[in-house]
Formats: C-alpha cells, sequence, structure tokens
C-alpha cells in the first residue's frame, strides 16, 4: 500500500464518519446505538476480523510459524465460530477491534522508513491512538455502550465529535496529497 492510500483512506473513514454525526441523522444515532449488541453487525465486523486474521494465519512464512498454519488456522477458526455460540454479547465491539488491529499492520508498513515525510505521522498518531483503544475495547467492549449513551445524552457532544473527525479526516485527506 503506498503512503497515499494510507493516509487518505483512514481520512476517508473519518469524514464518513464524521459527516452523520455532525449532521446529527436520527438514522446513524440508532443504528450506532444498536452496533455493540447487534447480531448483522456481529456477523459483518467479526466474520470480516476473523476472516481476515484466518487469511493472515494462512500466509505464515515458515519463519514465523508457517510449519504449524494448518494447525492454527484450524484452532482459531474453531475459536471464531464457536464465539458466535458462547459470548455473542458485544461480538461486534470485538470484531471492529479485530478489524482495527488487523488494519493498522499495512497503514504503519506504509509510513515505515518514511522520514522524509513528517506529515505521516498524522496518520501515524491515528493509527497508534485507534490500536489502543481497540486493544482496550476488546477487553471491555461495553465501553462503547457506555461510550455511545454519554455522546448521545446531550446533542452537542455528538456534533463536537463530528466535527473533530471531520476535521481531523480532511487534514489527512489534504496531507495525503502532499507526499
Amino acid at each position: 500500500m503506498s503512503l497515499f492510500l494510507a493516509t487518505f483512506i483512514p481520512g476517508m473513514i473519518l469524514l464518513v464518519l464524521g459527516v452523520p454525526l455532525l449532521a446529527g441523522n436520527s438514522g446513524f444515532a440508532a443504528a450506532l446505538r444498536a452496533m455493540p449488541r447487534s447480531p448483522t453487525a456481529a456477523y459483518i465486523f467479526f466474520g470480516g476480523g476473523a476472516a481476515w486474521f484466518l487469511y493472515a494465519l494462512w500466509h505464515l512464512s515458515p519463519a514465523d510459524f508457517g510449519e504449524y498454519r494448518l494447525w492454527l488456522f484450524a484452532g482459531f477458526g474453531f475459536v471464531a465460530v464457536m464465539a458466535f455460540k458462547s459470548v455473542p454479547d458485544f461480538l461486534a465491539v470485538r470484531g471492529l477491534c479485530t478489524l482495527v488491529l488487523m488494519g493498522a499492520m499495512p497503514l504503519l508498513d506504509a509510513a515505515y522508513m518514511e522520514y522524509d515525510k513528517p506529515q505521516r505521522l498524522l496518520m501515524v498518531s491515528l493509527v497508534y491512538a485507534a490500536l489502543t483503544l481497540a486493544i482496550w475495547l476488546s477487553a471491555q467492549p461495553w465501553r462503547l455502550r457506555d461510550f455511545i449513551g454519554w455522546l448521545y445524552a446531550r446533542p452537542i457532544r455528538a456534533r463536537g465529535l463530528g466535527a473533530g473527525l471531520l476535521g481531523y479526516g480532511l487534514l489527512l485527506a489534504i496531507a495525503a496529497f502532499t507526499y
């Protein structure tokens, strides 16, 4: 992945999340409130995260336990399938965290050793903040539900977060074109 795409894609994601928050879209608010315990969101996010993780496992090199990849694939595949039956609560949040964790590597790889482009740090800082949040939320997924409840307790909070996401997304999108 190029550094342009690694910066532009997170910028667009922030724009897509920021616009409905800033606009106060009630449909987006309802979907966001339902997401942490939604079975549909669990199938999309956790299924996507598990598939991406299993794909990465399948393509391990011999230096990275590649000779055991069939066993690892079967074991983690079994755990992923059983998660839908055994721990369905907040599975969508854990799946979203898995997607963030898996998505961070190509973004950070694109910025690796690009010391002559200091604007890359705008993207790298966002990715590390997202990684920190993903690790914390994967251990305590109910915190996202609590945050969403707090966010919509007063409309100004959601609009403020939307404005912040929109502004940082625009900053990233503009920075992508400076490489």
